[in-house]
């Protein structure tokens, strides 16, 4: 009996030696796997992403027309990898200002909106780049704002109204369909490709009276009247407007380059207020409005002492930026918070909160403030 438990015991310590041994080697394996890993993912083998609109000016006609100008810094933006995994998914405004990634293919993909179905006053701007990181290099998207879907608006005559009293009017895509009103004035926007208006009376099969292929961006403007010759019905005419089919460029709206859209001179209300860049282009202009992201605090007068995080020591100004990652001082505009309302309401040291938030303020823009431009004397703000 001894001699059978002895070499159970031996034939026992020679399985916990294996098994210690089958551990010690996977807990080695792992730790090289990880070593590994760290190497190939280290900040030495890596590479920097950046993206920004390009500086390029609105088209007037754009202008004019729409009153429907994006804010870039509201822009969906989404940073993939060439395997299509999502660094990044998010505002443009919110975003940060670049990316330590590995080298290879990127994909930077901005949009004014998300944009599937035909819709009512919805343009579509925006761009998509595709980026190549190499080791130890910076890399940068260039992004520009293009409108990317077409558009259709009708006019429809009186006399149709009475040729056809109980008829209704659709715009049509593979995509979908809008009704559109006698009274309608606004553009319906498609996807490129073609559009159908399409005419429905009650008890009649759906009837195509005319199909026209739209590419980005053109907006085509389609005036429809009954015939002169059969007021009761019967017969149509179509016309193209063809002074309201707009072909653009590239351009930038709103965001770094420019106001935030609306009617009214720039800077002049909240709906056409001055971002950063552009409020240090105007130095000097009084009671104007500007926005931007609320991104640091604590000012000096050095080129580069910015407190960018919490708790911060006064109460009497803060600095923005034109998206809420930013945290080079040089690429803010500093803004002066007399005593009173606005200060209680907006300072960083009681509401550290605020930072990352946009805000739109009003003041006089001044060349120079704790060594940036400036805005001074705030009468007026909304926090977003």
């Amino acid at each position: 009996m001894p001699f059978i438990f002895a070499g159970m015991r031996q034939n026992l310590h020679t399985l916990l030696r294996t098994a210690v041994a089958g551990v010690s080697l996977a807990v080695l394996a792992q730790s090289c796997s990880d070593l590994l890993a760290g190497q190939e993912e280290s900040d030495e083998n890596r590479g920097i992403l950046e993206w920004n609109f390009a500086c390029a000016p609105v088209i007037e006609a754009m202008t004019r027309a729409s009153g429907e100008i994006p804010d870039t810094n509201a822009f969906l933006l989404t940073v993939k990898d060439a395997s299509g995994k999502v660094l990044y998914d998010g505002t443009y405004g919110a975003s940060p200002t670049s990316l330590l990634v590995s080298p290879g293919s990127y994909t930077v993909t901005a949009r004014s909106c998300a944009f599937a179905a035909p819709a009512f006053s919805k343009p579509l701007f925006g761009d998509e780049q595709v980026i190549v990181v190499q080791k130890n290099q910076t890399a940068r998207a260039v992004l520009n704002c293009r409108q990317l879907n077409a558009g259709m608006r009708l006019r429809i005559a009186s006399n149709f109204l009475t040729a056809y009293p109980y008829s209704t009017l659709h715009l049509k895509s593979s995509e979908g369909s809008l009704l559109y009103g006698y009274r309608e004035s606004r553009i319906a926007y498609f996807l490129p490709g073609p559009v159908s208006l399409v005419m429905s009376t009650s008890g009649e099969s759906d009837k195509t009276i005319y199909t026209r292929s739209l590419a980005a961006p053109e907006i085509l403007t389609l005036s429809v009247s009954a015939a002169t010759a059969s007021p009761t019905g019967g017969s149509f005419s179509i016309q193209l407007d063809t002074a309201r089919t707009w072909i653009g460029d590239s351009y930038v709206i709103g965001g770094e380059n420019g106001g935030s859209g609306g009617g009214g001179s720039a800077g002049s209300s909240i709906a056409n207020a001055f971002s950063v860049t552009a409020a240090r282009e105007n130095i000097g202009a009084e009671d104007v409005w500007i926005y931007g992201y609320i991104v640091g605090g604590d000012l000096t007068s050095s080129a580069t002492k910015m407190n960018t995080a919490p708790p911060f020591s006064s109460d009497t100004h803060f600095a923005i930026a034109v998206r809420s990652s930013v945290t080079d001082k040089q690429e803010c505009l500093s803004v002066e918070l007399k005593k009173g309302e606005i200060r209680d309401a907006l300072n960083l040291k009681t509401h550290p909160e605020n930072l990352g938030h946009q805000v739109f303020l009003k003041g006089n823009l001044v060349e120079a403030y704790y060594g940036l431009p400036g805005l001074k004397s705030v009468s007026d703000f909304e926090l977003r």
